[in-house]
């Protein structure tokens, strides 16, 4: 049902704190279960906004935001649950059951509003997303760029790239 093997990406826990943005690379173990992503972000204590960006084998993109008694989630594209642990990870958290194999159709699964009090309501996260022509690298500098702080994200992308 899941990959098993490694899966390429990128993890990125980003902070914002006293009005300033800081963005960070994470394990690459949270790129394969949901778990490991959400103990990293919940250890990052900060009196401001606290989220992470994963771009899983540039097949889809998990937003992850740990909030007083659990965490809201986004998952770019329902399907991946057929195939990826964090992403059936996800589904399994937001009790939704994954799509049938047959379904070709890309949607989002959690909650679209998870960045709204950062500067990028619903309505324009379902348009990223929809993007279906832009890898989830692409989809996540455009989010990063909404919230005001997509030059140290893409400078964060280009180190992680080296």
């Amino acid at each position: 049902m899941t990959v098993q093997e490694p899966v390429s990406g990128f993890a990125v826990a980003v902070v914002r704190e006293d009005g300033r943005w800081r963005c960070s690379a994470m394990d690459r173990t949270a790129l394969t279960g949901l778990d490991a992503s959400i103990t990293a972000l919940r250890e990052l204590r900060s009196t401001g906004a606290v989220f992470g960006m994963c771009n899983v084998d540039d097949e889809f993109f998990v937003l992850i935001r740990p909030v007083p008694g659990g965490v809201d989630l986004l998952l770019s594209d329902a399907a991946a649950a057929l195939d990826y642990d964090i992403a059936a990870d996800v589904l399994d958290l937001l009790r939704v059951e994954p799509p049938d194999e047959d379904d070709e159709e890309v949607w989002p699964e959690g909650n679209l509003a998870v960045l709204s009090d950062l500067g990028l309501p619903e309505g324009e996260l379902l348009v990223i997303i929809e993007e279906v022509d832009l890898y989830p690298d692409e989809q996540l500098v455009m989010i990063a760029q909404r919230c005001g702080f997509g030059d140290d994200f893409e400078k964060l992308l280009e180190k992680l790239e080296q």
